[in-house]
């Protein structure tokens, strides 16, 4: 969860998408931005475990490339957790491959996928 502060420095520094239900309510979101001319960076893809499968996700990170593309990405990076295996097969049948990084999460490792986006 993020904090207020936090939440304010992302709307601020990234380009965030909502993705809404029927009646409006919030069922998904994700966040990026360029990290450099030539790369940007996904983060925050969340989506309600009631609308998973749904294709929702899908959309979700069809508009986060389309977005780094705009901007003159050539290359699309995110992060994920061992333990977030579904994410990690969505990632990857989504074009996304491990990249060797691995940085660390408050004592876990964390794992970068990349992506060409061009």
């Amino acid at each position: 969860m993020l904090d207020p502060e936090t939440l304010e420095r992302r709307l601020v520094e990234m380009s965030v998408f909502v993705a809404a239900g029927e009646a409006g309510e919030i069922v998904g979101t994700i966040g990026c931005a360029a990290v450099s001319p030539a790369e940007g960076h996904i983060r925050g893809m969340a989506v309600r475990p009631d609308w998973q499968g749904r294709g929702v996700a899908e959309r979700l990170l069809a508009a986060a490339e389309s977005e780094l593309r705009a901007r003159g990405c050539g290359r699309a990076s995110l992060d994920t957790t061992a333990p977030l295996k579904r994410a990690v097969r969505f990632y990857e049948r989504n074009g996304y491959r491990a990249s060797g990084k691995i940085a660390d999460f408050f004592g876990m490792p964390l794992f970068e996928y990349v992506k060409p986006i061009r």
